[in-house]
C-alpha cells in the first residue's frame, strides 16, 4: 500500500484513474488520455508509480529504436495505507480532498468537451443524501456499496459496454454547534 502523498498527487492521479479497470496502456496512450500533462512530466509520474509497486510493466516492445513499456495499476498498492491515512492532519485530508475533486472536475471537463457528449442519455448522475445511520450500519452500507462496484470491475470491453468512473464521497454532516431541545 502507499502514501497518501504518492498517490493523491494531481498528475499521479489522474493516470490511475485513466488506468484503472481499463486495459494496459504506453505512455503513449496515456498521453493521448491525458494531452495536457507535459510529456517529461508523464514520464516523470510513471517512473514513481513503477517504483512504488503501484504500476507493473506488463509488455514491453520495441519502437524506432526505443523500449515502449505497457502499464497497468496494481489495485491492492493503489490504496492508501491505513497507518498513512491515520496519520494524515486536516490540512493533509484538505489538500487530498481539493486533488480529488479537481480530479473530478477534469474528468467531467474532458466528458463535455467530447462533440458527442449527452448526459441525460450517457447517464450521468451527481446526487446526495442525508442519511442517518449507526457506525455499524454505515459501515454494512459503504460494505454494500464497495461490493457493488468490485463486482462490476473488470468487465470486458465490449457487448455495448461504456467504461463509467465512479466515484464515492462521504463527509459527516456534523452541525457547528449541537441542536437545542426545541431543534
Amino acid at each position: 500500500m502507499a502514501t497518501a502523498d504518492l498517490l493523491l498527487h494531481p498528475v499521479r492521479m489522474r493516470i490511475l484513474q485513466a488506468l484503472f479497470d481499463a486495459d494496459p496502456m504506453t505512455t503513449a496512450q496515456l498521453r493521448d488520455r491525458l494531452p495536457d500533462i507535459a510529456p517529461a512530466t508523464m514520464y516523470r509520474h510513471i517512473a514513481v508509480l513503477t517504483d512504488a509497486g503501484v504500476l507493473e510493466v506488463v509488455g514491453e516492445k520495441r519502437v524506432r529504436g526505443t523500449m515502449e513499456r505497457s502499464y497497468r495499476v496494481r489495485p491492492e498498492q493503489a490504496v492508501v495505507d491505513p497507518a498513512a491515512r491515520a496519520a494524515m492532519t486536516r490540512k493533509d485530508h484538505q489538500r487530498s480532498f481539493t486533488t480529488f475533486v479537481a480530479s473530478l472536475m477534469t474528468d467531467f471537463d474532458r466528458y463535455l468537451a467530447g462533440e458527442d457528449a449527452d448526459p441525460l442519455s450517457d447517464g450521468v448522475v451527481y446526487r446526495q443524501a442525508a442519511v442517518w445511520l449507526t457506525d455499524d450500519e454505515f459501515a454494512a452500507m459503504i460494505e454494500e456499496i464497495e461490493s457493488t462496484v468490485v463486482a462490476r470491475v473488470g468487465r470486458p470491453e465490449n457487448d455495448g459496454r461504456t467504461r463509467r468512473i465512479v466515484s464515492l464521497v462521504v463527509v459527516p454532516d456534523k452541525p457547528a454547534t449541537a441542536p437545542g431541545p426545541d431543534a
